[in-house]
């Protein structure tokens, strides 16, 4: 069997996130660069399950800059087997669609029985890769999951993946044939800490970079399917206002709220 994980380079959340005030995007360059740690997650499910199943393959996917280089080898240094990265100038502030269907078109050429994503990324917040990727693929997809399992066919091939999510309160548990997409959210187990031995066995681990030639994508047809029409600096936090209880608390309370149209 062979997993696509897709990951993604993202501002630390610990630091300092900004804006470019002239494009309206990410200023990436403000604070340090990490690997997402949703799709760290995703990443710690294939590992965990290529443990036990050892024909498995699984192989890290992203859409990123030639810069993220540093980040993506965190996953083979994690386990997986190898890279897979598109970077091109032409996807320079790329949005959701545009994003899918570059990843489409790669996931192509690696060929996954299952792919897996993070539900959301930390810095766009989109949430719809997943679904987007599926469309473009004609494959089934299941988002959300809270718990996965994979349950291989017989004699070892390819067969179903089954999990649980929250939906409106309660547990839906899903069952989905392969291949398919499926996304998976922050109540997965904790990604593993790279090792000694594993962060020197990603040096000598395959890291396949492509651009959209490659590929066979035209980047004159790619534009992106939504702009950014304004950006500012985010306004800095007031002092706020302190109420004092000599009786009349409550009161100043119910007002206070009654302005800011919460009441």
């Amino acid at each position: 069997m062979r997993i696509a994980v897709l990951v993604k380079e993202v501002p630390d959340t610990y630091g300092a996130r900004k804006l470019d005030l002239e494009t309206g995007l990410a200023n990436r360059d403000a604070s340090d660069r990490v690997l997402d740690e949703i799709g760290e997650r995703a990443l710690e499910f294939a590992i965990s399950y290529a443990e036990s199943a050892p024909d498995t393959e699984i192989v890290a996917v992203s859409v990123s800059p030639e810069v993220a280089a540093n980040s993506l080898r965190k996953a083979l240094a994690m386990g997986a087997h190898r890279v897979v990265q598109v970077a091109d100038a032409a996807l320079a502030g790329a949005d959701l669609t545009l994003t899918a269907t570059t990843l489409a078109a790669v996931l192509r050429k690696v060929e996954a029985d299952l792919i897996i994503t993070g539900n959301v990324s930390t810095d766009g917040s989109g949430g719809v890769i997943p679904s987007m990727v599926a469309e473009h693929l004609g494959l089934p997809s299941v988002t959300a999951l809270d718990k996965a399992e994979i349950v291989a066919g017989e004699g070892g091939g390819v067969g179903v993946i089954r999990g649980e999510r929250t939906v409106d309160g309660a547990k839906l548990g899903v069952e989905l044939a392969l291949p398919a997409v499926v996304s998976i959210t922050e109540q997965m187990p904790d990604p593993r800490f790279a090792s000694l031995k594993g962060i020197m066995a990603a040096k000598k681990k395959p890291f396949d970079v492509h651009s959209l030639a490659e590929l066979g994508v035209d980047a004159d047809e790619l534009v992106p399917r939504s702009i950014m029409t304004a950006a500012a600096e985010q306004p800095p936090r007031g002092a706020g206002i302190k109420i004092e209880d000599d009786g009349t608390a409550a009161a100043q309370l119910t007002d206070f709220l009654a302005q800011k149209g919460l009441l």
